[in-house]
């Protein structure tokens, strides 16, 4: 009987499975060489990474969170133009959103 080798990267290694399950939190995964998984975000991550994380050294751990935190709430939430948005901003594009869908909900 073949058996597939066990994942031990780090969203699949065992320990990490053991917890989810102990909190019971329900991991978001898909299989091996699944495209779909998590591709939003490991591409919202990748730009974090390279238009602020690689771009400074970060002497602590508070030190990096709060940069992350400001980027996202100050810069790439409210500002940041996405291609896939057409050219809005994150917040500009999801109150558009909102307004188009009570102008359809009071014209229904």
């Amino acid at each position: 009987m073949l058996r597939r080798p066990v994942e031990l990267g780090q969203y699949g290694s065992l320990l990490v499975g053991r917890t989810l399950r102990d909190a019971a939190i329900i991991p978001s995964m898909g299989r091996i060489g699944d495209p779909w998984d998590n591709a939003l975000m490991e591409s919202a991550i990748g730009t974090i990474k390279t238009e602020l994380v690689r771009r400074h050294i970060f002497r602590t751990r508070d030190q990096a969170r709060l940069a992350i935190f400001d980027y996202i709430e100050a810069f790439y939430n409210p500002i940041r133009a996405h291609s896939a948005l057409g050219y809005l901003s994150p917040d500009e594009y999801e109150a558009e959103y909102h307004h188009t869908h009570a102008a359809q909900d009071q014209a229904a």
